[in-house]
C-alpha cells in the first residue's frame, strides 16, 4: 500500500469502513436480534432517548449514527472528554432551532460518564419536553456514573464485546469492500484472519487498525500484498486484554478471581490472575487481594495461608516480575486448594457490629490495668482470675464483657481444616463456662 498518504485526506481503515444500516453491522444479537425492541426501533424510526454501555469497538457511535440515519434526524455529535456547557448549550440552541422547523435532533455523547452532575442535568429539561433524544455511550457502570434523573428518562442498551466470528465477518467486509485493500489487493488467508480476530479481544476498532497496518507494513509483489503471520505477530505484540484499571471490568475480574479461590478451583483462580496480570495491573494489588483472601476465606482451618500469601507479597517487592509474579501465582493455587473457613471474617462483623451498638460502655473494674497504688485502691483488677493459676489454665465461669452486655459467640469455626480442632475445644471450654455460671447461680 501507498505510504504517501496526505495527511488532511487520510480517514482510518476503522472510520470508512462504519456501518450505515443494519445490514452492514456485525454482532450485538442481544440487542439487534429479531423481535428485539432495539431493532424495531431502528428499522421503524421510532425515537426514544438511551444510552449505549460496552467496552470500545463494541459499535456504540456506530448504532447511534444508525438510529439518526434510519430516523432522518440530524445528528449532533458531542465528546464529554472534550466539550462543556458552552457546547452543550450551542447543540441545544441548534436542536431547538431544528425542532421550529419541523425537524427531530439526535444529541450523540460519546464518554458521557465524563460529564460532571451539571453537566448532566442540562439536558434533562430538553429530552423532558422532546427539543432532543439523547443518545449517551460509556465504557462505565451507568448507575455509578450518570444522574438517577438522567438514567430515568433513557433506555440502557448493555454492548457486549464481539465474538470472534463478528470480528471476522468485520474484517472480511473490509477486505473486500474498502478501496485501497481493494486495490492494493491485500490477501489474508483464514488462518491468519482467525489470528487477528481473536488477537483483536473483541474490539472491532482494534482488529481494523491491526489489519491496515499490516497492510501498510505489507511489500506489493507482482500487484498483490499478501499479509503474513511474522507481520501479524509483530503489528499485534505487546497487545494487551482489555482491563481497564478502576472500571468495571477491573472489579469484575479481582471478583472472579476471588470467588475462584473461595470456591476452591485453582485452576480458574489461576486464570483470572493471568488475566489480570496480561492486562496490565500492579500484581502488588494482587498480592493485597491474596493476603485479603487468606483472612476472608481460609482463615484459621489454615493459618499456613495467610503467611503463604505475605510470603508472596513479599517475594514480589523483592524480586519484582516475572520471578515474583510466580510468587503470587503459587499463593493464589494453594489457598484455592485448601481447607476455607469464614468463621473468623463472620465474627469479626459481628463484633464489630455488637461493638457500634453497644456505645461506650466501661470496662469491667476486674478487667482493668492497675500499675499504681491508687488504682488498686479504687477496685481496678480486684478478683481478677489469673488464667495460669487456674486448672488447665482456664478460669471456668469467668466473664471477659462488659457488666450488662452478657456473654456473646461471634466466633463460631467451622468443622473443616485445622478450625475442627479448635471447634473441640472452644466448645469444651464454652461448656465449662456454662457449667461454672449455673453453679454460680444455685448459690
Amino acid at each position: 500500500m501507498s505510504a504517501n498518504k496526505v495527511r488532511h485526506e487520510y480517514r482510518p481503515l476503522a472510520d470508512r469502513m462504519r456501518p450505515t444500516s443494519l445490514d452492514e453491522f456485525f454482532g450485538q444479537h442481544h440487542v439487534l436480534g429479531e423481535n428485539r425492541a432495539l431493532k424495531q426501533a431502528i428499522e421503524t424510526g421510532s425515537l426514544h432517548s438511551m444510552v449505549f454501555w460496552g467496552p470500545p469497538g463494541t459499535g456504540k457511535t456506530t448504532l447511534a449514527k444508525i438510529i439518526a440515519h434510519c430516523s432522518e434526524a440530524e445528528f449532533i455529535s458531542l465528546s464529554a472528554v472534550l466539550s462543556g456547557v458552552k457546547d452543550i448549550r450551542a447543540a441545544i440552541d441548534q436542536a431547538e432551532t431544528l425542532q421550529a422547523e419541523g425537524r427531530a435532533t439526535i444529541l450523540f455523547v460519546d464518554e458521557v460518564h465524563r460529564f460532571n452532575k451539571s453537566q448532566q442535568d442540562a439536558f434533562l429539561p430538553y429530552v423532558e419536553d422532546g427539543t432532543i433524544y439523547f443518545i449517551g455511550a460509556t465504557t462505565e457502570n451507568p448507575s455509578f456514573e450518570l444522574n438517577n434523573a438522567l438514567l430515568s428518562r433513557v433506555k440502557t442498551y448493555v454492548l457486549k464485546s464481539l465474538d470472534t466470528d463478528a470480528v471476522k465477518k468485520i474484517l472480511i467486509r473490509a477486505l473486500n469492500n474498502d478501496s485501497e485493500l481493494v486495490n492494493s489487493h491485500v490477501q489474508l488467508d483464514d488462518e491468519l484472519l482467525d489470528m487477528l480476530a481473536q488477537i483483536s479481544d473483541g474490539d472491532a476498532r482494534r482488529a481494523l487498525n491491526f489489519l491496515e497496518i499490516a497492510a501498510d507494513l505489507t511489500e506489493s509483489k507482482q500487484g498483490k500484498t499478501v499479509i503474513t503471520q511474522s507481520v501479524i505477530q509483530d503489528v499485534t505484540a505487546q497487545s494487551l486484554r482489555r482491563f481497564d484499571k478502576g472500571g468495571d471490568i477491573f472489579y469484575d475480574q479481582i471478583s472472579a478471581l476471588h470467588k475462584s479461590v473461595r470456591g476452591s478451583n485453582p485452576d480458574a483462580a489461576l486464570y483470572w490472575c493471568a488475566r489480570m496480570m496480561d492486562g496490565g495491573c500492579d500484581p502488588l494489588y494482587v498480592a493485597r487481594r491474596v493476603v485479603r483472601m487468606a483472612s476472608e476465606d481460609i482463615g484459621n482451618a489454615d493459618p499456613r495461608g495467610l503467611q503463604l500469601a505475605l510470603d508472596a507479597w513479599h517475594t514480589y517487592e523483592r524480586l519484582g516480575s516475572p520471578e515474583g509474579e510466580l510468587a503470587i501465582a503459587q499463593a493464589v493455587a494453594y489457598l484455592a486448594s485448601t481447607a476455607k473457613s469464614n468463621a473468623v471474617y463472620a465474627a469479626w462483623g459481628a463484633a464489630m457490629n455488637a461493638a457500634r451498638q453497644s456505645g461506650s460502655m466501661e470496662v469491667p473494674m476486674h478487667l482493668r490495668n492497675a500499675p499504681t497504688r491508687l488504682m488498686k485502691d479504687m477496685g481496678h483488677g480486684k478478683d481478677y482470675r489469673y488464667a495460669h493459676n487456674e486448672e488447665d489454665a482456664f478460669a471456668a465461669g469467668e466473664t471477659y464483657f462488659p457488666d450488662g452486655m452478657g456473654e456473646k459467640i461471634f466466633y463460631e469455626p467451622v468443622s473443616r481444616g485445622l478450625e475442627v480442632k479448635i471447634k473441640e475445644k472452644l466448645d469444651r471450654l464454652r461448656g465449662l463456662n456454662k457449667q461454672a455460671r449455673n453453679k454460680n447461680r444455685v448459690k
